[in-house]
C-alpha cells in the first residue's frame, strides 16, 4: 500500500493531521535569586561560609526524598519548576499536587513540564492545573490526540520515529534555591509508599550555584520548540471549572495521605529548614558540572547523540583503581563492553549492578543485557542482579512491601569522583531519551556511593553473578541457580525473544 495513502488513513482514524510545529512563543527564564524570600535569607547565609562552592546530598530514602519535594514546595515563595517523565495519580503524586496549587494559592509562579507519554493519560488533570493563573503545563513531545487508547496506539504507528524520543529528565527547584536531580519520577514506587514494588533509588538534593544551572537547563526544556503549553493542545479543557472539579476530586486522596502512615513526611517543611540552614550533613563541593542533553535530541537534530555519555566516557576511562556502576536498565552493546572489559584487563576493578529479570521492571532490557553478559564475565567484570526482594537488611516500605526494582543510575570511580543522574547504560539513554546528571569531584560523596552499592550487593539484596567450567551461576552465598532465578516462564520468554530479534536499539 502506497506510504501516502497509509499516513491519509491514520490521519482520519485519528482525526487528526499529526502534530503541527510549535508557534513561536515569549522566552520565560527561571526567576532571578534575590534576598526576599525564606530561602533566600537561610541559603545565602549558608552559602556566604562556602564560597564558589555547592551543597550536596545523597538522598537515597524515598521518604526523605519525599519531604525534600514536599517541604520545598510549602517554603517557596517565588516559583516552583518541576520536570519529570512520570507523574502518577496516587498517594504521594496527589500529595505533591496539592503541595504545588497550595504554593500557586500563594502566589508562587509554578511551571510543570512532563513528558507526555505518561502525561497524556491525566490529560484531564494538567488541563485543569493550567487553568490555575499561577500555573503553566507544558507538555514535551505530545500527542495530538488527547484521549483515547486506539488514537494513542495510531498515532504511534504513524509518528513512531518522533514518538519513540521521550524526555526522561528530573529535576524539581524551588525559588531557584533549592534543586532535587536523580532518577526520581513522581508517585509512590519512587518514594518509598508503594503496597507492592518499590525503587531502589537516588536523588542529590543541591543548593548553592549548581542550582542556577538546573534552572537554566529547566529554561532551556521549556522555551524549545518540543515543549507545547496544554492550552494549546485542548484549550477547551482548560477552564476554571475543571480546576474546580480537580481540587474537589483531590480531598480524598489528600485525606488519605493525612491519614497514612507517610502522614510525618507530608509535615515536611521543618526538615528542609534544618537542611538549608546546615543544621544537617551535607558536603560543599568546589568541582561539580551539571550536564544536559540537548532537547533536540528528541527531534532528530541535536549535534550529539547525548552530553551526558560525553561526560561520561571520559570519567569512567580515567578510572585506575575501581570503577562502581549501577545501571537498572543496562544494555552495553559492543562499544561498551568493550570499554568496561578494556579496563579490567588493566586491573581497574569494575563493578557492576543492574536489575535481575525477577526484579527488572521491563524483561526486553533484561533480554539485551544478557547477550553481554557472558563477554563481561570472561573479561573480569564484577556482576551483581538485585533481588526482587530487599531482604531482611533493607527497610520495609512504609505500606509494609518488601518488593524491590532498581531505578539508582549512578557511579563512583576511584573514590574521588562520582556520577548521579537519570541517565542508564543503554543504547535509549544513549540516542533517543534526553538525559541529564550531576558530575562531582568529591571523596566524601564518593565514599557514599561506594557504601550504598556495597549495601545493595549484599547477599540478602542481590544475586552474584559468575562463570564457573562456562556455566552462568547466580549465587548468594546459601544457594546457587543455573538459571535466572526467580522469573515466571512468562518473562523468560519476553527476554528471550529480545535477545533473539536484537532490538538493542530501542531498549
Amino acid at each position: 500500500m502506497d506510504r501516502r495513502l497509509v499516513c491519509l488513513l491514520l490521519a482520519v482514524l485519528t482525526g487528526c493531521a499529526g502534530l503541527q510545529p510549535r508557534p513561536p512563543l515569549p522566552v520565560e527564564t527561571a526567576r532571578p535569586i534575590s534576598f526576599d524570600t525564606e530561602l533566600d535569607r537561610r541559603i545565602a547565609a549558608v552559602e556566604a561560609r562556602h564560597p564558589g562552592a555547592s551543597g550536596f546530598r545523597l538522598v537515597s530514602e524515598g521518604s526523605e526524598a519525599f519531604v525534600w519535594r514536599a517541604g520545598s514546595a510549602m517554603l517557596a515563595e517565588r516559583s516552583l519548576d518541576v520536570q519529570t517523565y512520570i507523574w502518577h495519580v496516587d498517594l504521594t503524586g496527589i500529595a505533591l499536587a496539592d503541595k504545588i496549587l497550595a504554593a500557586a494559592d500563594r502566589g508562587v509562579r509554578v511551571r510543570l513540564l512532563v513528558d507526555d507519554m505518561s502525561a497524556r493519560g491525566n490529560h484531564y488533570s494538567f488541563a485543569a492545573l493550567d487553568a490555575h493563573p499561577h500555573v503553566e503545563v507544558r507538555l514535551f513531545n505530545p500527542f495530538q490526540s488527547r484521549a483515547g487508547r486506539l488514537r494513542f496506539v495510531l498515532e504511534a504507528l504513524g509518528d513512531f520515529n518522533r514518538i519513540n524520543r521521550r524526555m526522561h529528565n528530573k529535576s524539581w527547584i524551588a525559588d531557584n534555591r533549592i534543586a532535587l536531580v536523580g532518577g526520581r519520577n513522581l508517585g509512590d514506587e519512587y518514594f518509598n509508599a508503594s503496597e507492592q514494588v518499590n525503587f531502589v533509588d537516588l536523588d542529590f538534593a543541591m543548593i548553592g550555584p549548581i542550582v542556577r544551572e538546573v534552572s537554566a537547563s529547566f529554561d532551556h526544556y521549556w522555551n524549545s520548540e518540543a515543549a507545547y503549553p496544554v492550552r494549546l493542545l485542548a484549550p477547551k479543557d482548560v477552564t476554571s471549572q475543571a480546576l474546580d472539579a480537580l481540587r474537589t476530586s483531590m480531598i480524598p486522596g489528600v485525606e488519605e495521605a493525612r491519614r497514612s502512615r507517610y502522614a510525618a513526611a507530608l509535615a515536611a517543611d521543618e526538615d528542609v529548614r534544618k537542611l538549608v540552614a546546615g543544621e544537617a550533613p551535607i558536603d560543599w563541593v568546589s568541582k561539580y558540572r551539571f550536564v544536559a542533553d540537548d532537547p533536540l535530541k528528541a527531534a532528530r537534530r541535536a549535534k550529539t547523540a547525548s552530553h551526558v555519555l560525553e561526560a561520561l566516557g571520559p570519567m569512567i576511562r580515567a578510572a585506575r583503581q575501581r570503577v562502581n556502576v549501577i545501571s537498572p536498565y543496562f544494555v552495553p552493546g559492543r562499544q561498551g563492553t568493550d570499554a568496561l572489559v578494556e579496563l579490567a584487563a588493566v586491573g581497574c576493578e569494575v563493578n557492576l549492578l543492574t536489575n535481575s529479570l525477577a526484579a527488572n521492571d521491563v524483561a526486553a532490557v533484561y533480554g539485551g543485557y544478557s547477550r553481554w553478559r557472558r563477554p563481561l564475565l570472561e573479561g573480569g567484570v564484577n556482576l551483581w542482579e538485585l533481588k526482587p526482594s530487599r531482604g531482611v537488611m533493607a527497610q520495609s516500605s512504609l505500606f509494609g512491601s518488601s518488593g524491590a526494582s532498581l531505578h539508582t543510575k549512578a557511579l563512583a570511580v576511584d573514590g574521588e569522583r562520582a556520577f548521579v543522574g537519570s541517565y542508564n547504560l543503554d543504547p535509549r539513554s544513549t540516542s533517543l531519551n534526553t538525559e541529564q546528571g550531576v558530575f562531582v569531584e568529591d571523596a566524601h560523596i564518593a565514599a557514599q556511593l561506594d557504601d550504598l552499592f556495597r549495601l545493595e550487593i549484599a547477599p540478602a539484596r542481590a544475586w552474584r553473578v559468575t562463570l564457573e567450567a562456562e556455566q552462568l551461576r547466580w549465587s548468594d552465598g546459601d544457594a546457587v541457580h543455573v538459571n535466572a532465578p526467580g522469573a515466571t516462564f512468562a518473562r523468560k520468554f519476553q527476554a528471550w525473544l529480545a535477545r533473539m530479534l536484537r532490538i538493542d536499539a530501542q531498549l
